[in-house]
């Protein structure tokens, strides 16, 4: 009998570490690709120096954070409301506790072939445009310069936002997900100064908004269709249809489904 209650035990205990995880994980995916994801970083920065504080015994530097993680609970319900709100409709919708890696992988390829078809659409009758795919860092800031979309992603909602002399033309298109969140953006210009005369704003724009963000911007040239594509302040120009299907699947959907693989090292021309 006794035995019998220890094993019990023992499985209730891992059944309370195995819940815990798993909402933790959850929780996890639903910050991913938000600005909440520094703040996490910056959260658990505070909590290892209140740990070195106290395992040190540096009693003034305790205090401050004594203080901080007081009063932290309300800061991160204030923080995290967005998150949190969320976090909640997944879980009235039952979405929290579905399992949805293959889903999203068909929603990176589906969003790769939209952005890819409309490119070369675009690029072939030589119509300007700039697109910025959100990542990790979250591009709220950038979202609310422009006119709110939120419509599904497709190629031709794409195309038809871009056609010149309409009102949207102008400024960039955000994506996030499957969703085009917002047109008519305005992204900061890098201020690099060894960039190629030849280079107009859209290109300056999507360079710039890779150098403060990891999003993957793409842009193409109304004086020569010619399709570019920028992420971390290097810019890839003239690539055909082929080359920028392969840049965007291996950088939305090889390395998000396989964080062990090495970074990969991007190749085609580059100016700087």
């Amino acid at each position: 009998m006794f035995e019998d209650i220890q094993v019990l035990r023992l499985l209730g205990i891992v059944i309370d570490i195995a819940l815990v995880a798993f909402v933790i994980y959850k929780l996890i995916m639903v910050v991913r690709g938000t600005r909440a994801v520094q703040l996490v970083k910056g959260i658990t920065v505070i909590l290892a120096v209140w740990f070195l504080s106290s395992f040190l015994g540096l009693q003034t530097l305790q205090w401050i954070m004594n203080q901080a993680v007081t009063y932290g609970l309300l800061a991160i319900i204030i923080i995290f409301q967005p998150e949190l709100r969320r976090a909640l409709e997944q879980l009235g919708r039952g979405k929290f506790f579905a399992k949805s890696s293959t889903a999203e992988e068909e929603e990176v390829k589906n969003t790769i072939n939209h952005i890819v078809k409309a490119a070369n659409y675009m690029g072939k009758r030589r119509i300007g445009a700039l697109i910025s795919v959100e990542r990790e860092t979250g591009m709220n800031d950038y979202v609310e310069t422009g006119i709110s979309i939120e419509a599904k992603l497709t190629s031709e909602l794409l195309i038809n936002i871009f056609i010149p002399n309409t009102p949207l033309h102008d400024g960039a298109v955000i994506i996030k997900g499957n969703e085009i969140m917002a047109a008519g953006c305005y992204l900061p210009l890098s201020e690099n100064p060894f960039i190629s005369k030849e280079l107009g704003t859209r290109h300056r724009a999507a360079l710039g908004v890779s150098e403060v963000t990891d999003s993957l911007t793409l842009a193409v040239s109304e004086e020569t269709g010619g399709i570019s594509l920028t992420k971390n302040g290097e810019l890839h120009r003239n690539l055909d249809e082929d080359a920028l299907r392969d840049l965007l699947i291996k950088e939305m959907l090889t390395e998000e489904t396989n964080s062990t693989s090495s970074r990969w090292q991007w190749g085609g021309k580059k100016n700087g």
